[in-house]
């Protein structure tokens, strides 16, 4: 109940010590503090009526299906970014997946193509990664469409722990803060790491 309580911003230290961890450890922190207030909000959904169905973390019903191109994605990423499409949906804005789980070998491929049209590893790393660093291989990116639907995930996917990462990609996604925190500091491109 303590991690709710700092998650919706009534205590700042644990949020102030998540936020200045590097970045891995920033993003597993982060994940770890989704998991905590998803088990509670949703406890709270299945089993304290509507008064707690009112949870600043609104979390779909346990029946309800994820939304389409959540396959292969972390669960985590798959339920926040579920969360998140509802409520865009809701609010008359569109908004998909346009890339999530990407295998190893269309990663590779992506790769191979950035290295043919950028010509060095180093132009190709700023826009695609090997498969071995992409975060799509491992299930932890999303890329969104259309702009708008990226617009509106942008200013509002903090809500779900949903931040743009990348200064040069408006469309790629990662659970990498606790709900209802702001969203770290964008790195200039992937190349930064």
């Amino acid at each position: 109940m303590q991690l709710i309580g700092n998650a919706a911003g009534q205590g700042e230290v644990l949020v102030d010590k998540i936020i200045r961890m590097p970045f891995p450890l920033r993003a597993t922190a982060g994940r770890a503090a989704v998991v905590a207030v998803s088990a509670v909000a949703a406890g709270a959904l299945a089993f304290g009526g509507a008064e707690a169905a009112a949870s600043p973390f609104p979390v779909p019903p346990l029946t309800e299906t994820a939304a389409a191109g959540t396959e292969g994605l972390e669960p985590l990423l798959a339920l926040a970014y579920t969360m998140a499409e509802r409520e865009a949906h809701a609010a008359g804005v569109p908004m998909w997946i346009n890339s999530g789980y990407r295998s190893p070998a269309e990663q590779q491929a992506m790769w191979e193509d950035g290295l043919r049209t950028y010509g060095t590893p180093e132009e190709a790393r700023r826009w695609v990664l090997p498969p071995e660093e992409s975060t799509h291989v491992t299930g932890r990116a999303v890329d969104i469409a259309p702009r708008d639907g990226a617009a509106w995930l942008e200013a509002n996917g903090n809500r779900w722990g949903l931040c743009r990462t990348f200064d040069n990609e408006w469309w790629h996604f990662e659970l990498v803060t606790i709900p209802g925190t702001a969203c770290p500091p964008r790195v200039p491109d992937a190349a930064h790491r």
